[in-house]
């Protein structure tokens, strides 16, 4: 069965609704990681650090630059992922309407191609 990932997509605005209902989140959080493990879709699920914790890694120039966190111009920053296995794009879909989240967020879904759909080298 093919492979998906959720990517949650937040803002400013949105992260900052999620974190005044953390307690709230977290426990609707846990109950979305329970039905899609009794649904035997779940592989993996992470959230990530707080933003102002990271670097990037800028490969625009001839060396690459490396700069701390927190960044400027935030419109939509990578939180987490589940990644599932399911019949189709659309059961994906379904399962990321039901991801918990804030008013403002986004869920991006991309498949996960096998490793015999990736270009071999030599």
């Amino acid at each position: 069965m093919p492979k998906y990932l959720l990517i949650m997509r937040g803002t400013d605005e949105s992260n900052a609704a999620m974190m005044a209902d953390i307690d709230e989140m977290m426990i609707t959080t846990r109950q979305f990681i329970e039905e899609t493990v009794k649904a035997g879709v779940l592989l993996a699920a992470e959230g990530l650090d707080d933003p102002g914790q990271g670097v990037v890694v800028d490969f625009s120039g001839e060396v690459p630059v490396v700069t701390d966190g927190p960044y400027g111009e935030t419109k939509e920053l990578f939180g987490g992922f589940f990644m599932l296995e399911v019949a189709s794009k659309q059961e994906a879909v379904e399962w990321a309407k039901r991801v918990p989240t804030a008013p403002g967020a986004k869920i991006e879904i991309r498949r996960v191609p096998e490793s015999d759909e990736v270009p071999q080298v030599g």
